[in-house]
């Protein structure tokens, strides 16, 4: 008996990872929509004793659901055109044009399919560069609420202009506004010291969005919350890819400068953002903010929507709307992005339309703070470049900045950017723009860098050394997980 107890132990465990190993396995096989990912996953979770299901169980399984039914606000949507008018707006002229005909009609109709939110007419935009206007204007807003303060970001410091923004919640919080702030609860490590402690202790309402704890379990470590959000009163949202950190406050000097843009929005699409927050905060705290009032339509020249994306029912809208913007594109495409790891779909849209005869150019940093996504980069621009589209890559300091035009009256920016971390696993907010004005401003911005960064001739991506060419290959082997 004393020998038998230990082989029946084996076997017992032996028994239980075989057949955790095949359920997990059967997982990945039903539920993975790559082959790539679904077969990485059936060999980890098959040939690694029990930290295979064990990583399975960690990092492969989406359980997120953000929409409870009480939360899932509507607005009455047209389907034809994406596009809404409120009893009382006085939709602009050029805007109900735009969402009519042309490659914005083609976009609006596809966007609105895809979103399932209405087109809004009647917004104001300004746009805000770095943190030298985009702080100043997140504070001026803070302290002319009344009501309450909504604000998400992914890294939340607390050193100069950062701090600035705490005071400025934490005053709020005394004259009895409603303060509620979302942290990410990876991306707020991100810098030291934290935002989250000092405004706790001021009272402030904060939560993180899928907190890293070992008990109850909670390792969603590639499953973030990337939105930068930022409302007042429902009556102006501050939206983009700006984090809260010092660091984006450029004319300062320091080595990790960071620049950005940022969006300041007045107008029906707050509400928008609005709704989108108060899911991510009833997902992080199970508390349920008062619905979102419908603005009516201003004087602005803007027709809006707000698409999301995340590894929830969200999954894949911002990739199907860029696909679909992309293919409609008659004259001009203009991408400005940080990381640039588009999926097979999307680089063969881009490609297309550089053979049909649209100008496509693309800027990317020429320092990057993650070098192995740059790395990975390279190993597919010969892809582009070999059919006519133009690459530039801009000098330092790093460009966070995420932009898309097509033509003369679509824009698009937010916080995706165009690799597979953002389309397919954070939580994301982008803003589309259907304005020739905002276009020309946000296309006037993107020349003047076009101007002063460096072109991407074939033969620099063709002609790399051996050892560079396996290492930019092996970057771009784990992509995905990049």
């Amino acid at each position: 008996m004393t020998f038998e107890l230990p082989a029946a132990v084996g076997w017992l465990a032996l028994t239980l990872h075989t057949g955790l190993s095949l359920l997990c396995a059967w997982h990945a096989l039903l539920t993975k929509r790559e082959p790539r990912s679904a077969l990485a996953w059936i060999g980890i979770t098959l040939l690694l004793p029990l930290g295979g299901p064990l990583l399975y169980f960690a990092f492969g399984v989406n359980r997120i659901r953000t929409r409870g039914q009480r939360l899932h606000w509507r607005f009455p949507m047209p389907l034809e055109f994406g596009y809404e008018q409120a009893d009382d707006a006085d939709p602009s002229p050029a805007a109900s044009t735009v969402l009519a005909t042309g490659s914005s009609g083609q976009i609006a109709r596809a966007s609105a399919q895809v979103s399932r939110r209405p087109c809004l007419p009647g917004n104001t935009i300004d746009v805000l560069h770095n943190g030298e206007q985009a702080y100043p204007a997140m504070i001026e807003v803070i302290r002319s609420a009344e009501r309450y303060v909504y604000l998400s970001s992914y890294i939340f410091g607390a050193r100069g202009a950062a701090r600035d923004i705490i005071e400025a919640l934490k005053a709020a919080q005394r004259r009895g506004v409603t303060v509620c702030v979302l942290v990410d609860g990876l991306g707020q490590w991100y810098t030291l010291p934290r935002a989250r402690p000092l405004l706790k202790e001021a009272g402030v309402r904060v939560a993180e969005f899928l907190p890293l704890r070992l008990w109850p379990p909670s390792l969603h470590v590639n499953l973030r919350n990337h939105r930068k959000v930022l409302v007042v009163d429902g009556e102006v949202a501050l939206t983009g890819g700006m984090n809260i950190a010092d660091y984006h406050c450029v004319d300062r000097g320091g080595r990790r400068r960071v620049v950005d843009l940022h969006l300041r929005l007045r107008g029906p699409v707050v509400s928008q953002i609005e709704a989108v927050f108060a899911e991510d905060w009833h997902f992080a705290t199970g508390q349920a903010l008062p619905e979102p009032t419908l603005t009516a339509a201003g004087h602005g020249s803007a027709a809006c929507r707000v698409i999301t994306d995340g590894p929830n029912e969200d999954l894949d809208r911002l990739a199907l709307v860029l696909l679909a913007a992309v293919a409609a594109a008659q004259r001009r495409v203009a991408i400005m992005t940080p990381y640039f790891l588009p999926a097979r779909e999307l680089l063969g849209a881009l490609q297309a339309a550089a053979l049909r005869g649209v100008q496509v150019s693309i800027l990317l940093p020429g320092q990057n703070n993650l070098p192995f996504v740059h790395w990975a980069t390279r190993n597919m621009l010969w892809e582009l470049l070999q059919h006519g589209v133009a690459v530039r890559y801009q000098p330092p300091p790093f460009v966070h900045s995420k932009v898309l035009l097509v033509d003369d009256d679509y824009a698009q920016i937010g916080s995706a950017n165009l690799d597979p971390r953002s389309l397919r696993l954070n939580f994301e907010l982008n803003v589309e723009v259907f304005d020739s004005a905002f276009n020309a401003a946000l296309g006037s911005h993107f020349q003047a860098a076009w101007e002063r960064s460096r072109e991407v001739a074939p033969a620099e991506i063709s002609q790399r050394r051996l050892a560079a060419r396996t290492r930019d290959a092996l970057c771009w082997l784990f992509s995905p997980y990049l």
